[in-house]
């Protein structure tokens, strides 16, 4: 027995009690640099790295494509540091996250990005595995580094299946 969840689209909103939306539609807010070549963004969010010896990495990561419907049987969480993906390609990715639910992830929910955006998990939220859709996809990562047990997994007693919405 499977239990199913419609992805939609990612949204600052609909998933702010999970992390930030990496993306830099609907950023008014420009600061000039480099003598007027560039211009900066504010903030679109923020790592996060506790513990002993622990540090920020940025590293890429190449992912390998999952199709959908989705089987979700596992989702992980970091209790000592956040975790950044962003999208080297304008591809689509699937981001799935769950609410603690007394230590335990509760009923997932799934989020379908658009080109270019990525998500930053604050640290100790549960979320599925880096799944890009349909063909391979390069990361941005920007996660915590050091000692110390940063990531529990949970196994649902039933899974999961995500679907993405019919216009994806």
């Amino acid at each position: 027995m499977s239990r199913t969840i419609y992805a939609k689209p990612l949204t600052r909103e609909g998933f702010a009690p999970f992390g930030d939306v990496i993306d830099k539609s609907g950023v008014d807010e420009r600061i000039p640099i480099n003598n007027g070549h560039a211009r900066r963004l504010p903030p679109l969010g923020e790592a996060v790295s506790h513990g002993p010896g622990s540090k920020v990495a940025i590293s890429i990561v190449e992912g390998y494509p999952y199709y959908c419907p989705l089987r979700l049987e596992l989702v992980e969480r970091h209790p000592l540091g956040s975790q950044a993906f962003i999208p080297l390609s304008p591809q689509p990715f699937l981001v799935i996250v769950c609410r603690d639910e007394a230590g335990v992830p509760g009923t997932p929910q799934a989020f379908i990005t658009s080109p270019y955006q990525g998500v930053n998990y604050h640290h100790n939220v549960w979320h599925g595995v880096l799944t890009p859709l349909d063909r391979p996809q390069d990361f941005l990562i920007i996660d915590r580094l050091g000692e110390g047990s940063n990531l529990e997994e949970y196994k649902f007693d039933c899974p999961w299946e995500i679907e993405l919405p019919p216009t994806a």
